[in-house]
């Protein structure tokens, strides 16, 4: 019996789990083994002698010395990070407060709203930025971050409310209404006893939400024309790619740069990422 539950373990367990693991993190290997990579390696033929794919014996730091002083990357990056956590904590703000009043307050048709709100989420961004556009040019912010941090909540705060309107109704109406019994109005229970309980989902809403504004390409590229003011996903793209040539060690170090704020967040956040897509409240 022993024999037989550890080999229906290995098989339906661990097998699978360490498949999972190497496909889900060789995309990553490969980035870094790239960025090192010199270009004498990187572009010598498969089947050239003493020719290692998987490994590099000569590492270099000349793409990322490239990226930072042939680019504006360093730019890039701080022009996305304020972007991203700017129109996170408009998303954040706007989500908790809609969705505490769609999961709190009883109004004809709030189930009924709330899925219209989730809807709006799901229309394609490439339906939305040529009437965004407009309203950019109206306002006279194109170019600037500003025409990004406008139209990004646009699909954050959907997003945000859908999720926290699912997390608040996980939290007992109980603790609210003895608040209320105590005397305290309507705001200050949702202050001082709900949003504390709702913190893990606050912050799974504030990691997705800041991941998305971080990767957003469309309204990018559409909206930011000059090299200083592009994120790091334009950027890169642009600036690293011209005609049919692809300078792929420099490509492969701004990825990895720019992936690592986003693993940082999730790094620091996992445990109330977690329980805050599972809509696990502790008592």
């Amino acid at each position: 019996m022993i024999e037989g539950a550890l080999w229906r373990r290995w098989v339906f367990y661990n097998i699978p789990l360490a498949l999972f693991v190497f496909v889900l993190l060789f995309p990553f290997y490969w980035m870094i083994i790239t960025s090192f990579r010199p270009d004498g390696e990187l572009y010598r033929p498969w089947n050239a002698v003493n020719y290692m794919p998987f490994w590099t014996n000569h590492p270099t730091l000349e793409h990322f010395r490239y990226l930072f002083e042939e680019t504006d990357f360093g730019r890039w990056m701080v022009n996305t990070m304020f972007i991203a956590a700017t129109s996170t904590l408009i998303s954040l703000f706007c989500g908790v407060l809609a969705g505490y009043a769609l999961a709190r307050l009883n109004f004809p048709w709030a189930g009924s709203l709330g899925t219209l709100i989730f809807i709006t989420y799901l229309v394609p961004q490439t339906l939305l930025f040529i009437p965004l556009a407009e309203i950019i040019r109206d306002f006279r912010l194109g170019d600037s971050p500003w025409s990004l941090i406008l139209t990004y909540p646009t699909f954050l705060i959907p997003f945000c409310t859908w999720l926290m309107m699912g997390y608040f109704k996980a939290i007992p109406k109980e603790l609210e209404e003895c608040a209320r019994i105590d005397g305290a109005s309507r705001w200050k229970a949702m202050l001082y006893i709900v949003i504390p309980v709702a913190v893990p989902g606050i912050l799974s809403s504030g990691i997705i939400a800041f991941t998305l504004s971080w990767n957003e390409f469309i309204y990018a590229l559409v909206f930011l024309s000059s090299p200083q003011e592009k994120t790091v996903a334009v950027g890169v793209t642009s600036e690293l790619i011209r005609g049919d040539v692809f300078f792929w060690g420099s490509l492969m170090a701004g990825a990895l740069l720019g992936s690592v704020p986003v693993a940082i967040v999730y790094s620091f956040f996992v445990e109330h990422y977690v329980s805050g897509l599972t809509g696990s409240v502790k008592g």
